[in-house]
């Protein structure tokens, strides 16, 4: 029965790129409109902190629109790795927390980049 649901596979897919577009260019959007307070909080270069927040973006843009979502979808988990790293390593954050944003949250991006990455983006894009 629930075989007939593979033929919506790149619906699926497209859900999933869509998502993680939405999230990653969300949180994108604090690195251009306040570098220097990111910068400081996250101890990097405010030039680091802007070219971090335009892989992001573009590589989000490239997974909504389906231009190369393996290469969008590869740079996400490399920026995902990082993100997980300094959250356990050098802030000490747990896999979950009730008061705070645990490493979850970057595991689920990072894993979903992941998928997109080595099963592809479907076939709806523009490439």
């Amino acid at each position: 029965m629930l075989e007939q649901l593979a033929q919506y596979n790149n619906i699926g897919l497209f859900v999933l790129r869509l998502a993680v577009a939405i999230i990653f260019i969300y949180h994108s959007l604090p690195k251009f409109k306040n570098t220097k307070g990111m910068a400081q909080m996250m101890g990097a270069p405010a030039g680091a902190i802007l070219a971090l927040g335009a892989v992001e973006f573009l590589s989000a843009v490239g997974l909504a629109l389906g231009i190369y979502s393996q290469f969008a979808a590869l740079f996400l988990a490399i920026i995902m790795v990082g993100a997980m790293g300094m959250k356990i390593m050098k802030w000490k954050v747990p896999f979950a927390a009730m008061d705070k944003n645990g490493w979850e949250f970057d595991l689920i991006l990072f894993a979903a980049s992941v998928a997109i990455l080595f099963g592809g983006g479907g076939t709806i894009g523009l490439l």
